[in-house]
């Protein structure tokens, strides 16, 4: 439980934009009805507040990438600015068009991720090669059938070279952005306007599995803002002490459910596998990363996550002596890399667990100071029991009220000619 002194700190000087939010929501809180539950009192405030209240995201990760940058430059830009995607611009667009005319959709690791799949695998019926069924594949924000192309079979083990021969090769030095950026059936992708809620954008980020969302600018056509899952978390961080967040993030994780992905669901990649399976797996589970266990399958010797791929692809020589690049292989090899390029990364450090009986505050404080993505549950002999993402933590801060999104959903915005869905 936080202390008074804690709690005073915070009330008479925010330590940040995002304790001055966190204010704002305490300021609503205290004149909620008494005969609400917590969660009903929490879903009110955030429903008050827009999002254009969020502090801004660094300008490093509001980053566009041009349609006819090629794949290479893409790989380079995320991950040059540690981002995960990033909006497509239609170079061909008028300066005066709309947002849904001046964006063809997102470019992001997921979807890199698919295309470099195809590459590595055999030719197959279910695994075309032509340029179009590269295009539908990398689709990898919502194209089901782009999904389904990747068959059951493990992922064929690749060589350290091959990767230095993708990066080299003409085709993913000339395959353009935006033949495999991901597109929505009405949008180039789902965006918030100012004036949306916290609570909408709280549930996108949470039950609709949206890691990132652009807040728009309806007058400029322009993305005005970012708001991602870890920068929620970190503003949940900075409310510390304020009773709002105190009477939920004292709960043990027991207490809310968590974690959602029991140790008989985790989706897991041993360290003998090759590394190409952790990111199939990614892809066919819809999950951001997954753990590299040992031969008994219930100890976590590492975490490979959708944006390791870059490694890969921008370092691609450090794997060139291996015959074939393991999971284990390739956390040894990225590790090397950051440590002689003095890079930051919590690759480095050790697997960040934690108990079941601990405190979701104390889950949040530990996410955002390592910046990572996911902890993994383990028991008192370290063996794997669950996982517990950034979404799963966002997910049991609100509900969504019945009908509460009504049509928000059904394409209510006009569907784009090069729509892929």
């Amino acid at each position: 439980m936080a202390t008074m002194q804690e709690i005073r700190t915070v009330q008479e000087s925010p330590r940040s934009p995002e304790a001055r939010l966190g204010m704002k929501v305490e300021d609503l809180w205290d004149v909620q009805e008494a005969q609400l539950t917590p969660t009903e009192k929490l879903n009110a405030c955030f429903e008050s507040v827009p999002v254009s209240a969020f502090p801004p995201a660094p300008s490093s990760q509001v980053i566009e990438i041009k349609s006819d940058a090629s794949l290479a430059e893409a790989v380079q830009i995320l991950s040059q600015h540690k981002i995960l995607s990033a909006p497509v611009v239609n170079v061909d667009a008028s300066e005066d068009a709309s947002w849904i005319d001046r964006y063809l959709g997102i470019a992001e690791f997921a979807g890199i991720v698919v295309w470099i799949l195809h590459q590595s695998e055999p030719p197959s019926p279910r695994s075309p090669r032509s340029g179009a069924a590269f295009a539908l594949a990398a689709n990898g924000v919502t194209s089901a059938s782009g999904l389904g192309n990747l068959g059951p079979e493990p992922a064929a083990e690749t060589s350290g070279s091959f990767f230095e021969d993708l990066t080299n090769s003409e085709l993913y030095n000339n395959t353009k952005v935006h033949d495999i950026s991901g597109s929505f059936r009405w949008a180039p992708f789902l965006a918030l306007q100012k004036s949306d809620s916290f609570l909408t954008m709280l549930l996108l980020l949470s039950k609709y599995k949206m890691k990132s969302i652009p807040v728009v600018d309806l007058g400029e056509g322009k993305i005005d803002n970012v708001i991602t899952q870890a920068a929620v978390i970190h503003m949940l961080a900075e409310c510390t002490g304020l009773h709002w967040f105190e009477s939920w993030g004292t709960k043990r994780l027991s207490e809310l459910g968590l974690p959602l992905m029991t140790s008989d669901q985790l989706v897991k990649v041993y360290e003998h596998e090759p590394v190409m399976q952790a990111f199939k797996l990614m892809r066919k589970r819809r999950v951001g990363g997954i753990p590299v266990v040992d031969n008994s399958g219930k100890k976590a010797v590492g975490n490979i996550s959708i944006r390791d791929i870059q490694f890969l692809l921008t370092s691609p020589k450090i794997y060139h002596d291996y015959r074939s690049v393991t999971a284990k292989g390739f956390l040894t090899a990225a590790r090397s890399y950051l440590e002689k390029h003095q890079e930051v990364s919590p690759m480095l450090g050790s697997m960040i667990t934690c108990k079941s009986n601990q405190t979701i505050k104390e889950l949040i404080l530990m996410l955002d100071s390592h910046k990572i993505q996911r902890i993994y549950v383990v028991d008192d002999g370290g063996n794997l029991q669950g996982v517990i993402t950034l979404r799963d933590i966002i997910s049991k801060l609100v509900h969504e009220p019945h009908g509460y999104f009504g049509d928000f959903f059904d394409g209510v915005l006009p569907l784009p000619q090069n729509s892929r869905v």
